[in-house]
């Protein structure tokens, strides 16, 4: 088994040479057996082993016996060890999350945590195939994609490695026995309240025993297929990504009739990305949410949402916008007092605003920026800069008559969530200049005019030569 797991080890290039692996061990039988298998192995690779324990606090002193379990093992082989403790119980409660989940998040922030120290450039955790299979099956039950059927990688983005994800349980125990080691049994893995523990006590053994008796290793192969699918699949969406995503202001925006026209394969898993990059993760996300998205975006021109946990996306015109849940429908209202010469940043905004006072005959800047110039002398009153309010109206110059800026919105195909930050101009009641639209055709500065006012857009930060 030994030289089965160094394969493992090979095949996906888990370790290179001379690292510090921290071996998560909770003193169960698949933890025990990965920590004796790379403590012979590990002058293979010179690697420096030390062991990590998370003790839940969950069983009483059962748990506290297993933290000393682990500690003696580690002081009988001479390794390093770390202990790390949670009420993961109380964590569950605040977070409003099951025991199982709270566990799992509290012990990955842990892992986390030592790698993100330097502590260690590995953490070696003692998933099997058996646990591969479950994980498979599980997900597929819940209705995941290729994506969730990948499974567990044996060498995960953050530093994790699983040496054992080829061998089974059954396998881990034999060596155990075979090897004299003991290891301590946690009857919470016999809880069939549980979901997982069902499957693996309950129905994995009804699927062996009447479909499939090497049902483990079919499970185990869907997830290296379904991975092999995914990673071909990210390298194509990465490029996809690159062309059709737009970040901007911690939101995603992507074409919908471009959307609408990828094969439905690959307008998914771009879906998907972009709600990653909205919210940071792809918890809650399922085949509805996705398909929720498809059909917005395949609906033509219009208007629409849909809500899925954390992340919201938007239609409007031939937009759509990801972005986290409730940070689409915040108002943006905002009144600045602009003062001459000045510079100012809308809220939101990733442009300035500059106001200068300039003679008529003195010529415009050469910048290489669309400018404004209001006469000064029909400015009777402060001025004030505010964002876009559903009614405003209007007069551009060269219109016969005023017009809403909704309207002008919509003709300058400019989606729902910037006109809610778009900025206007006032003096008094009335509106002299609104952003991309320019003046108003009452305070336009003409030739004969010797003072106005000029009114330009930088991009933040970039100065004047």
């Amino acid at each position: 088994m030994l030289e089965r797991v160094a394969e493992t080890i090979r095949r996906y290039g888990m370790f290179r040479g001379g690292e510090r692996v921290a071996v998560a061990v909770s003193g169960g039988a698949d933890s025990v057996c990965l920590l004796d298998a790379l403590v012979a192995l590990a002058p293979r690779w010179g690697l420096s082993l030390s062991v990590l324990h998370f003790d839940h606090r969950l069983r009483g002193e059962e748990s506290a016996r297993d933290a000393r379990f682990v500690e003696d093992l580690a002081r009988r082989l001479g390794l390093p060890f770390r202990l790390e403790s949670a009420e993961v119980g109380a964590l569950a409660r605040q977070a409003r999350d099951n025991l199982e989940q709270a566990a799992r998040k509290a012990r990955r922030e842990f892992f986390l945590g030592v790698l993100g120290r330097g502590e260690a450039d590995r953490v070696a955790l003692g998933h099997t195939r058996s646990d591969q299979a479950e994980t498979v099956l599980f997900r597929l039950l819940r209705g995941s994609g290729a994506a969730g059927l990948a499974g567990m990688r044996p060498v995960g983005p953050e530093g994790f490695v699983r040496p054992l994800i080829e061998i089974s349980r059954r396998e881990v125990e034999q060596y155990l026995v075979r090897r004299g080691l003991s290891w301590r049994l946690d009857r919470s893995n016999l809880d069939l309240d549980l979901a997982r523990n069902r499957i693996r006590h309950e129905l994995i053994p009804s699927l062996r025993k009447q479909w499939n008796p090497r049902l483990e290793e079919v499970l185990a192969r869907t997830a290296t297929l379904a991975r092999e699918e995914e990673d071909y699949w990210a390298e194509q969406i990465e490029g996809l990504a690159g062309r059709l995503l737009i970040c901007r202001e911690g939101a995603v925006l992507a074409s919908a009739s471009a959307l609408a026209a990828l094969p439905p394969a690959a307008a998914r898993r771009l879906i998907r990305r972009a709600v990653q990059a909205a919210k940071g993760d792809l918890r809650g996300i399922d085949f509805g949410h996705t398909e929720g998205v498809m059909r917005l975006a395949g609906a033509g021109k219009g208007g629409g949402r849909v809500l899925a946990p954390g992340v919201e996306v938007w239609r409007s015109l031939d937009w759509l916008r990801f972005a986290r849940a409730g940070e689409q429908g915040e108002e943006c209202g905002y009144r600045i007092g602009v003062r001459l010469p000045g510079r100012y940043r809308p809220p939101g905004a990733n442009f300035l605003l500059c106001f200068e006072l300039r003679e008529q005959a003195e010529p415009e800047s050469g910048y290489n920026t669309e400018r404004s110039r209001l006469d000064w002398g029909r400015i009777s009153g402060p001025l004030e800069l505010r964002n876009w309010r559903p009614g405003d109206r209007y007069r551009p110059l060269g219109h016969a008559a005023a017009v809403k800026l909704k309207e002008l919105f919509q003709r300058a195909e400019i989606p729902l969530w910037e006109r809610r930050k778009w900025p206007i101009m006032t003096t008094g009641t009335q509106i002299v200049w609104v952003r991309g639209f320019g003046p108003a055709a009452e305070y336009a500065a003409r030739p004969a005019d010797p003072v106005a006012l000029e009114v330009y857009e930088l991009p933040e930060g970039e100065q004047e030569s």
